[in-house]
């Protein structure tokens, strides 16, 4: 049974929540890579976890989205390491930081208006450019 996941000061979640399964691995492993399952694959029912405030929760369920199945479980998969417990907290790490990237609210932009220099200044460049490839024509028969 794995430990529960802690996120930071006000996002812990439980151990009954994240379900592991185990297959075989990819990779280097020698002899073992044929016999042992050492990857580790977690799956979290995101959606029904009261563990995450709502507002992570919907930030989390956006980003994430691909990463949901048909039965709306968020999976994750390591196989980095040759041991299956370095594997599982592998994935859990992997979780930890997907949690704590969408726990900040992302900042709106703040409009602004360019001042009345900056758009005269712009207005002056593009007549100024607007003359130089007028002059580049030629003479007109009229």
């Amino acid at each position: 049974m794995p430990q529960p996941l802690h996120v930071n000061d006000q996002i812990t979640v439980p151990a009954r929540e994240l379900r592991f399964t185990y297959a075989r691995s990819s990779g280097p492993g020698g002899q073992n890579v044929n016999k042992l399952n050492t990857k580790a694959r977690l799956r979290w029912a995101v959606a029904d976890s009261p563990a995450l405030p709502p507002a992570v929760r919907e930030r989390f369920l956006t980003r994430y989205a691909t990463r949901l199945n048909d039965a709306r479980e968020f999976v994750i998969a390591s196989e980095r390491h040759r041991e299956r417990g370095r594997n599982e907290r592998d994935c859990l790490e992997k979780l930890r930081a997907m949690i704590l990237s969408v726990v900040a609210a992302p900042t709106r932009r703040q409009r602004t208006r360019p001042s009345r220099a900056a758009v005269e200044a712009r207005l002056a460049a593009k007549r100024k450019r607007s003359l130089r490839k007028q002059r580049r024509r030629p003479p007109s028969l009229d």
